[in-house]
């Protein structure tokens, strides 16, 4: 098969090596990454020396069409499995049925020779734009936003001795919400917020930005 006839798709992690095709493939996608330096802030100088903090986790952005005019189908069929990634997957290794604590899965998007980091969906919006005369929604396109989700070889450093991660909870903040409440919610403890506040690098616990995503450490000891 010739590259240019290849269809896009998403790599789900969970069911393992399960895929979501694009009916058509993307237009365009935007890929951004980003690094956080800091100014010395010496007095006198033309420019201030920067130091280079830490990276950034990188996000894509990329819009995709379903149509299902042909069959007659709802294209709900196609949209209802993007909808399914913003949402806590119970089959994942990390899932903690007892508390009924979890994370929606990771995903790649992958075309042809393109394969992105591997990234959670941040925000999902759907627009459905053609309706049979019965009511049955038959055009829709979706807007994805996605965030790397760990150090990958093409986007970060990793450490190749350190064998197969253990993937961390994430949250999506609310309005309203602060760290002691998601350290509550989280761990069962509203003083560990801490873990949070230092894997997050936040500095004011009680400043969070509303729909942030947050990465959850595994709680030690």
């Amino acid at each position: 098969m010739s590259t240019s006839q290849q269809k896009a798709y998403l790599l789900l992690e969970h069911p393992a090596n399960t895929r979501i095709p694009c009916m058509f493939n993307p237009a365009e996608l935007e890929i951004v990454k980003t690094n956080t330096w800091t100014a010395d802030g010496g007095a006198g100088k033309t420019a201030p020396k920067l130091s280079y903090q830490s990276g950034e986790a990188g996000t894509m952005s990329l819009g995709l069409t379903f149509d299902t005019t042909d069959t007659g189908q709802p294209v709900t069929n196609h949209t209802n499995k993007l909808v399914k990634l913003t949402k806590v997957e119970t089959g994942l290794s990390d899932y903690d049925s007892t508390a009924d604590i979890g994370r929606p899965p990771w995903v790649q998007f992958k075309w042809g020779s393109f394969t992105s980091f591997k990234a959670v969906v941040t925000s999902l919006s759907l627009s459905f734009t053609y309706f049979s005369n019965a009511g049955v929604p038959l055009r829709a396109k979706a807007t994805v936003a996605l965030q790397q989700f760990e150090p990958d070889a093409n986007w970060g450093n990793q450490n190749p001795t350190s064998g197969t991660p253990n993937p961390q909870r994430t949250h999506q903040v609310v309005k309203g919400e602060t760290l002691d409440r998601i350290s509550a919610k989280h761990y069962g403890d509203a003083t560990a917020w801490r873990l949070i506040a230092e894997a997050n690098g936040i500095l004011d616990p009680l400043a969070l930005r509303p729909g942030s995503l947050l990465v959850i450490p595994n709680r030690r000891g």
